[in-house]
């Protein structure tokens, strides 16, 4: 088992990796190690992610096959199946850091807001739902009556929403709940930018900190 503050070290510095273009040769090595996966799998972190093609978690931290256990969805949103997939990966492989991967023009949210300002009642139930999930962390930006442009409150919202699905998983699972209280487990915000290829992982504790993050 992989702790979780040497798991997200392996993150951070595998970004750095990305951001600077070079490959870690440990992780191109492993796709010719497929048979050594085939019977077990140990991923060191969880990475719940947003399903945009621009923001692939593997690359995005230069990771190798078997390395991580992703799960993407628009938005990067927390369903009841999508929890259900972090608390596989936590108790089957023992994985004990999680991170919710946002992104900057994060197309989800940039619909959610849309919609907030000219709802549409023509909007596919599904896409509905992913909506509804990522609604309430912008509606409490727009209810606090904060007189910004559109791209700051894009960019205000996604970090919100990063926020919501840390709270969620962090309190909406006693499983969860339980590893982080006594199992080590971390689970942690982050927001990738497209312009620049870098992660910035959110400070713990720091939910409410519209700007802090740890670099």
């Amino acid at each position: 088992m992989t702790p979780a503050n040497e798991a997200l070290t392996r993150l951070k510095s595998g970004n750095e990796r990305f951001v600077a273009n070079v490959r870690d040769m440990a992780a191109l090595a492993s796709h010719s190690n497929r048979a050594d996966l085939i019977e077990n799998q140990h991923p060191f972190a969880i990475i719940l992610g947003c399903s945009d093609s621009r923001v692939p978690a593997e690359m995005v931290f230069d990771q190798g096959l078997g390395d991580l256990f992703v799960i993407r969805v628009a938005g990067n949103i927390v369903a009841p199946s999508l929890l259900g997939s972090v608390e596989f990966s936590a108790v089957q492989h023992g994985t004990r850091l999680v991170v919710v991967l946002g992104h900057t023009l994060c197309g989800a949210i940039s619909a959610t807001v849309n919609q907030l300002k000219q709802p549409s009642a023509n909007r596919s139930p599904n896409l509905q739902s992913i909506v509804n999930r990522i609604q309430p962390s912008v509606q409490s930006l727009m209810d606090a009556g904060l007189d910004i442009e559109d791209d700051a409150l894009l960019k205000l919202a996604t970090r919100a929403n990063i926020r919501a699905s840390v709270t969620h998983l962090q309190h909406g699972s006693q499983i969860l709940e339980e590893l982080v209280a006594n199992d080590g487990m971390r689970i942690v915000g982050a927001e990738y930018s497209l312009e620049t290829g870098k992660v910035d992982f959110f400070a713990e504790g720091d939910e409410n900190d519209r700007a802090g993050i740890e670099h």
